[in-house]
């Protein structure tokens, strides 16, 4: 089992060292990994199709000097297999949102067969003998569209089969998914039993829908909720008053999202908190969210979310946010 209380407030997204939309020099990717270890974080979260193992390689790389003990949390994640591009493809350029060196791309598969062949590449990758979580990557309607029931049948009587397999058997500390909705965590908590839920976005500070049946199911069943892309593919980071194109859920943000995001941005000001801070503390406040793990692309991106992790917030600005309806009544917030 995993002792979700170790795994602290801060984790780290490795998207971003997988060469996501730019290319990251081996050396920064581990330097930035080194200082996400002296910061304190102890939870890393990667996936086989950040990079096309690229990802993965690194993680692995250093956390064999940084933690030969194996003390850190590692969560990676199956559902995607790697196959070899095609001969002559180039890859200098992006495939998949990702710009990687690793001659593969992914294939959607959630097969039991798959499943079991994944997690056996990624632990050979990660340079560890037990992985810590395992998610289920991009099940749902999101990702799938018209597909989803196939795609989902295809899980509950293969895929999710090797999951309970691998956790049973103590090769897996915990199983979950790893998705952009809720919906999906519903209908697999309907028929199924899971240990966590990999979130990114849909519980933040600029939206939380979550509150009305997912987190309440999450509390019965006692599954945990890890946060990730609390800044909604950027605009919670940087900011609606600065001027240039800003991004939500990886996208350019409509006007309506930027209005309001401008007003919550107004009322951080006011209380002389940065914004980025009250996006990473919010959703914490639940107590179904163990940890929030934000993309890190640099050193400085991680000591600076080191810092806002900590800045002490005013209660009046969650007030003051309620009060303008700019999040729920009903929303936990930090004490």
């Amino acid at each position: 089992m995993v002792d979700f209380g170790t795994m602290g407030p801060l984790g780290f997204g490795a998207a971003s060292i997988g060469n996501l939309y730019r290319a990251v020099a081996d050396g920064d990717a581990a330097a930035t990994l080194r200082t996400a270890w002296d910061a304190g974080l102890r939870y890393i979260d990667t996936a086989p199709h950040y990079g096309f193992g690229l990802s993965e390689k690194r993680v692995g790389d250093a956390l064999a000097d940084l933690d030969p003990q194996a003390r850190a949390i590692v969560s990676t994640k199956v559902g995607r297999r790697l196959d070899p591009v095609a001969p002559g493809t180039d890859l200098s350029v992006a495939r998949q949102a990702f710009v990687t060196p690793e001659p593969f791309e992914s294939v959607f598969d959630y097969s039991y067969d798959a499943v079991m062949r994944s997690y056996d590449d990624s632990r050979i990758r990660l340079r560890r003998d037990r992985i810590d979580i395992l998610y289920v990557h991009d099940l749902g309607a999101m990702a799938h569209g018209s597909d989803h029931p196939r795609r989902f049948a295809e899980f509950m009587e293969g895929g999710y089969r090797a999951l309970r397999e691998l956790r049973d058997g103590g090769a897996v500390g915990a199983i979950g998914l790893g998705v952009n909705e809720t919906r999906v965590c519903e209908e697999v908590l309907a028929v199924g039993e899971i240990d966590v839920v990999l979130l990114a976005g849909r519980y933040t500070l600029l939206e939380q829908d979550a509150l009305e049946t997912f987190l309440p199911l999450c509390e019965a069943r006692d599954v945990k909720v890890v946060l990730g892309g609390p800044y909604n593919s950027g605009i919670l980071a940087k900011g609606v008053r600065h001027g240039g194109e800003v991004h939500y859920d990886y996208q350019p943000a409509p006007p309506e999202i930027i209005a309001r995001v401008g007003a919550i941005e107004d009322l951080c000001v006011a209380h002389g908190v940065p914004l980025a801070a009250a996006a990473l503390q919010l959703p914490l406040a639940h107590a179904q969210v163990v940890s929030v793990i934000p993309g890190m692309a640099s050193p400085q991106q991680v000591t600076q979310a080191a810092a806002l992790i900590d800045i002490a917030i005013p209660p009046a600005l969650w007030r003051d946010l309620k009060d303008h309806g700019l999040i729920r009544a009903d929303t936990p917030v930090p004490l």
